[in-house]
């Protein structure tokens, strides 16, 4: 996507124009107006001036370090496990609970056994497991436990799908920028994932801790000496990839997808003076700023 847009400043503040599909810019798409210019903007701008255009020849400066997630961010990833819990519910087909009921209470589960059992096929089979047996009456006969996991396995099954842009824009990411994939879940899926993907070659490092939260990306900062002030984290999802980088300093990049898993969903914070949050709708869309 294309913002063309101005931020301007002025004595009392940043003035905003609408002109991103018709709506005021969000904050988190002006720079700021009094102390030091972020760093990276390559550019000396007082107040009273034009700040910053933002078009397809703004790029921060080569060298900066970028964490990108993979799930919904690189590869398709959620729409799997959706297809696979309509079929489950479908399956299922409760006399007395609504399709959506049944679904809050797969998500309930869901969150307890991430909480006990990490991330991966192996727990969401757990909760299928779980969920089928809290709404039926009667133990589950081998016939329907094999069919409650071939649901999960047909995610197993999938083929990889990068997304729109991923593979023409990462070869030139890496050659203008550090990039350390940074992935939350279980290290052997995600690392079969990264295997067929066919862009492991792109990154410098791989991580994929149990969970992304602040202490994550601290540990990560900490092993690769990655100061924040250049050091951007790239995804899809407010609660694990931008929030949390953004709360221990870092810069972030909000690439919305549509199926993002509902566990993930969460309000989006502001960028905290000195940093930037910045959104693009499309991976491609990384190379208007990088």
């Amino acid at each position: 996507m294309r913002h063309d847009l101005w931020s301007v400043a002025t004595e009392s503040g940043v003035k905003r124009r609408r002109g991103w599909r018709g709506r005021p810019t969000p904050h988190y798409l002006l720079a700021p107006v009094r102390g030091e210019l972020p760093p990276l903007f390559d550019a000396n701008y007082g107040a009273g001036t034009l700040l910053n255009k933002v078009t397809t020849e703004t790029h921060f400066a080569p060298g900066q370090t970028l964490l990108i997630d993979a799930d919904d961010t690189l590869w398709e990833n959620n729409i799997y496990f959706e297809h696979a819990i309509a079929a489950f519910i479908s399956y299922l087909d409760h006399k007395e609970y609504t399709r959506e009921e049944v679904r809050e209470r797969l998500n309930a589960v869901e969150r307890e056994n991430v909480r006990l059992h990490g991330y991966g096929l192996t727990s969401f089979r757990r909760a299928l497991v779980t969920c089928f047996e809290s709404l039926t009456t009667g133990p589950i006969s081998p016939a329907k436990h094999e069919r409650i996991m071939s649901f999960a396995q047909s995610i197993a099954d999938q083929e990889i799908e990068l997304l729109e842009g991923v593979a023409e824009t990462l070869p030139v990411l890496a050659s203008r920028h550090k990039l350390i994939l940074m992935t939350k879940g279980n290290q052997v899926e995600q690392l079969d994932k990264l295997a067929r993907s066919g862009v492991r070659e792109h990154f410098t490092g791989v991580e994929v801790p149990r969970e992304k939260d602040p202490g994550a990306y601290r540990e990560v900062c900490a092993k690769y000496e990655l100061g924040p002030g250049t050091t951007w984290m790239i995804g899809n999802s407010p609660k694990s990839d931008i929030n949390p980088a953004l709360a221990c300093g870092l810069h972030a990049v909000f690439i919305h997808h549509p199926h993002t898993w509902v566990l993930e969903h969460e309000v989006l914070d502001a960028a905290p003076a000195g940093q930037q949050l910045l959104e693009v709708e499309t991976f491609g869309g990384l190379l208007e700023w990088f």
